[in-house]
């Protein structure tokens, strides 16, 4: 597929920079809302597989296969037809220097008042657009892997964002049906991922201290609280429980919760010994192509069921923003 004008019924114009995994999620997202899409991936080779992948993210989403037809895919970002879009989103590897040399050229390249975010998971918006004559329009926009299937959005104010580009992003969001996350202040994390690497870092502690079994752990997490919090967030949890009851247990229980600033040992261990997961065969389980293929493709199943049952507390965000 090629460069081609807006289709009359289009519901807008996006362009997306780096077409890996988020970045075709993200593009399905978009095209399933009636957007068409521009996506700049360098890697030619990639190409049909990034397509399979769009196609197969729509199909998830319930979306018609048709709408693959109104996505176009070039090369370089100066073959992006950037006076026609009305928002764009960086979704390249997760590489400060990177990052900054792309919002370089999009400061340069896009038309003022076209919003810029990036969907960077760690790296501040704030530092990202260092140096950007036009950073009051670039905001930080953090999907969630799978893009497609999780529906909240962070999105995240840099310390020269204008506030109205913010607005419009979520605005752009809640309108495809995502449910927008407000961060007031751009700190590293954000908020999403600052609370669960609290999580994952108790996680990680308990197997360091022999307190229980990776397994146990997930069982922990999947089958107790994970749960819960489909139906309720923690704050609106523990209000149904009684505040009384969340101060008495963290009296009891927070001094015995790690404070380590670093790593725990075995997940050092792990990448040292580069045990990393599936992409290499072995981490704290045993991987073949088989077995991670039907590991995500029950992961992804156990999503689509839980946004089956969310659909209902998505559609007043639509509404509201």
């Amino acid at each position: 597929m090629q460069d081609g004008a807006r289709n009359q019924g289009a519901q807008g114009q996006a362009a997306i920079i780096g077409f890996g995994l988020m970045g075709c999620d993200i593009a399905a997202i978009f095209l399933a809302g009636g957007w068409r899409v521009t996506a700049a991936e360098p890697d030619r080779a990639s190409w049909p597989a990034r397509l399979d992948r769009v196609a197969a993210s729509l199909a998830q989403l319930g979306a018609p296969a048709s709408r693959v037809e109104a996505l176009d895919l070039v090369a370089r970002l100066e073959d992006i037809g950037f006076a026609d879009c009305d928002v764009v989103v960086e979704a390249v590897p997760e590489r400060l220097a990177l990052k900054r040399e792309v919002f370089a050229s999009l400061d340069r390249l896009v038309p003022e008042g076209v919003p810029i975010a990036s969907n960077a998971s760690g790296f501040r918006i704030t530092d990202i657009a260092a140096g950007c004559a036009t950073a009051s329009r670039m905001a930080n926009l953090h999907f969630f892997l799978p893009a497609h299937l999780v529906p909240g959005v962070e999105v995240v104010q840099g310390e020269r964002t204008d506030p109205a580009i913010c607005e419009r992003l979520a605005a752009i969001m809640a309108s495809l049906g995502r449910v927008p996350i407000r961060v007031a202040r751009d700190v590293p994390g954000f908020l999403a991922n600052r609370i669960q690497h609290a999580m994952v870092r108790e996680a990680f502690n308990a197997i360091d201290e022999g307190l229980a079994t990776p397994e146990d752990v997930d069982r922990a997490v999947r089958f107790t609280f994970g749960m819960r919090l489909m139906g309720a967030g923690p704050i609106l949890q523990k209000e149904l429980a009684g505040l009384e009851t969340q101060l008495a247990a963290a009296a009891t229980i927070y001094p015995s919760l790690t404070t380590r600033d670093a790593p725990g040992p075995t997940l050092t261990r792990l990448v040292e010994e580069g045990k990393l997961g599936p992409k290499t065969g072995q981490g704290f389980w045993s991987w073949t192509p088989e077995s991670t293929a039907a590991a995500r493709a029950r992961y992804e199943t156990m999503l689509l069921a839980a946004l089956d049952l969310l659909r209902t507390e998505i559609a007043p965000e639509r509404t509201e923003s």
